[in-house]
């Protein structure tokens, strides 16, 4: 179906729609900071609180360090904008439109062609290996694409995606990039953040030309199966929602427009 635009809706600003808005806003501008992101292109998106057939997304031509709270766009899963202005990206509807409507778990879905993730994916086995213990913490996590066909153009190839990812939350896309998915954007920057770090450390031990140390299957296995059952909670919050609120306090200090 092409894309469409009908009169921009008033914006609802309630305070759960404003919150997630400022919290897409922040991994926008974190994914700059981190060095995540290729300029204009790549896609952080969220479902729209309150609604089942919608999600936030930038317009095109928006670098991720210009994004602030006010400035998504509301799109639906048949591709209209039902908010905001701007031109809405071919491919990012494509891609996030199937994978929001299909996967209960994927409120937010983060897409980028981050330097190291998008490295592996261009190994003939883009694989997380079981060399230590970040790795082991994303690799339970992952699903792997190992074919690549090219851009994504139309919402058959999201639905594809949907069908891969299951109920993963990581998605390493051979030839392309990566994908995370969460049910919060907390959550999803936090698996983006330390995919990252678990691709850059892979590789750096990899570069050294020496063996690798593998982990033993035992330890794997246990390793996997504590955090499985470990859900890190502090004071009634996950890990990944004290990470994220602790780099929303580096932004507040240095970038606060953020929140407009």
């Amino acid at each position: 179906m092409p894309l469409e635009s009908i009169a921009p809706a008033d914006l609802d600003t309630s305070d759960a729609q404003w919150q997630a808005r400022v919290d897409l806003a922040a991994a926008h501008r974190l994914a700059v900071m981190h060095g995540l992101h290729e300029g204009i292109f790549n896609h952080l998106t969220l479902r729209v609180p309150g609604h089942s057939d919608r999600y936030y997304q930038i317009p095109f031509g928006l670098h991720w360090s210009e994004v602030t709270a006010s400035c998504f766009m509301e799109v639906d899963y048949d591709g209209v904008r039902r908010a905001g202005e701007g031109e809405i990206e071919r491919s990012c509807y494509c891609i996030h439109a199937p994978l929001h409507r299909d996967l209960p778990h994927a409120a937010a879905v983060f897409h980028t062609h981050m330097p190291h993730a998008s490295a592996l994916a261009r190994l003939e086995d883009q694989s997380i290996l079981p060399i230590g213990q970040t790795e082991l913490g994303t690799m339970m996590e992952v699903a792997y694409d190992d074919t690549y066909a090219g851009p994504a153009f139309d919402p058959a190839e999201g639905a594809r995606l949907a069908m891969l990812t299951g109920d993963k939350t990581v998605l390493m896309m051979a030839n392309h990039g990566a994908a995370t998915l969460g049910r919060t954007v907390a959550e999803a920057y936090d698996r983006l953040y330390y995919l990252e770090r678990a691709a850059q450390v892979q590789l750096y031990a990899m570069w050294t030309g020496r063996p690798l140390r593998y982990l033993p299957q035992a330890v794997i296995d246990e390793s996997m199966q504590q955090f499985a059952s470990n859900h890190d909670i502090y004071r009634g919050k996950p890990a990944c929602v004290w990470h994220f609120d602790a780099l929303k306090r580096l932004l507040d200090k240095k970038e606060p427009d953020y929140k407009d």
